[in-house]
């Protein structure tokens, strides 16, 4: 019997639309697209980011707060793992529904909210640079930085939005039991949103005012799954090399050692393109015969096939 390829997919936000409404079509596009890839041999693990979503939260926490004077405010990891919680939740549905049409009756699905542990000493605490929730006004971002203590920020003209920090994932605290669900052939949905940042104190863990970047988290993931394939989902279809300017040239089969020259020369946005490719080599980089894709979402089959997509390898 052919050994089934692990893969582990890094859903964006395009995959889960940014409300409740849009969220629930979504999924069912993205749950066709993944069981795509279960018809085609391979054993799959899902990780999603969380940007709109955990925005809409911290928002909804913070309404509650001007409606109850003695309601605390929430912590941003509770609205991290209140996040991972509802997109897991219309993910899971999702496939389990997309399976049993296709008569697939035998790969249960599940949703594990997931703990990741940061170093407290990371730099990233020391630079918030990440936006989460909506734009407001100057003097909006002025009260609420003097009210909650937050870092606010103007977004390229169109208003202020709080950032926070975005630290490196080191430890993924529940990986025991997301394999042996994985090895027991669970379809499974983890580190949604990069993971709830915690650190250690003793054997306390505290959640962290963070977001995790999910393209780490699911590199971090899938060597900790020692998975055959990372699969970095983006709105292009590849990655490119001076994107948008005379001389483009779209990127197929590259090498480890290729791709980080294209880094060094600047050729992948910060905050855009560059944390996919970082992860992806990464990964691709940990162990002889692993591979990294970047690609669409609905392109994922065709990718691991090997017919389009950007296919990151050791050499």
């Amino acid at each position: 019997m052919t050994k089934k390829k692990r893969v582990v997919i890094a859903l964006g936000g395009n995959a889960l639309g940014n409300t409740l409404p849009e969220q629930m079509a979504a999924v069912k596009i993205t749950a066709r697209a993944i069981v795509d890839l279960i018809e085609e041999g391979c054993e799959v693990v899902v990780a999603h980011g969380n940007g709109p979503q955990v925005g809409m939260v911290n928002n909804a926490m913070l309404a509650l707060t001007h409606e109850d004077k003695d309601q605390p405010n929430t912590p941003l990891s509770v609205c991290v793992a209140m996040s991972q919680a509802y997109i897991g939740y219309d993910l899971q549905n999702a496939l389990r529904e997309e399976l049993l049409d296709r008569g697939i009756d035998n790969i249960p699905v599940a949703t594990m909210i997931t703990q990741v542990r940061v170093d407290p000493e990371d730099p990233a605490f020391g630079n918030p640079s990440k936006p989460i929730g909506k734009f407001v006004s100057e003097e909006q971002a002025k009260e609420m930085a003097l009210k909650y203590d937050y870092v606010m920020m103007e977004d390229a003209g169109r208003g202020f939005r709080r950032v926070v920090a975005s630290p490196k994932p080191v430890e993924i605290i529940e990986i025991g039991t997301i394999k042996a669900m994985v090895d027991s052939g669970e379809l499974v949905i983890a580190c949604g949103g990069g993971g709830i940042p915690v650190t250690r104190q003793g054997n306390h863990l505290k959640g962290a005012s963070a977001v995790i970047d999910k393209d780490f988290a699911s590199c971090l993931l899938a060597k900790e799954l020692d998975a055959d394939f990372l699969i970095i989902l983006t709105a292009v279809e590849k990655a490119a090399i001076h994107y948008g300017q005379p001389g483009e040239r779209w990127l197929d089969h590259v090498s480890v050692s290729e791709m980080r020259q294209y880094m060094e020369e600047g050729h992948f946005a910060p905050g855009s393109m560059l944390p996919k490719v970082q992860a992806a080599v990464d990964f691709a980089a940990s162990k002889p015969g692993r591979r990294a894709l970047i690609t669409l979402l609905e392109k994922a089959k065709d990718g691991i096939n090997g017919t389009t997509g950007t296919l990151i390898t050791l050499d």
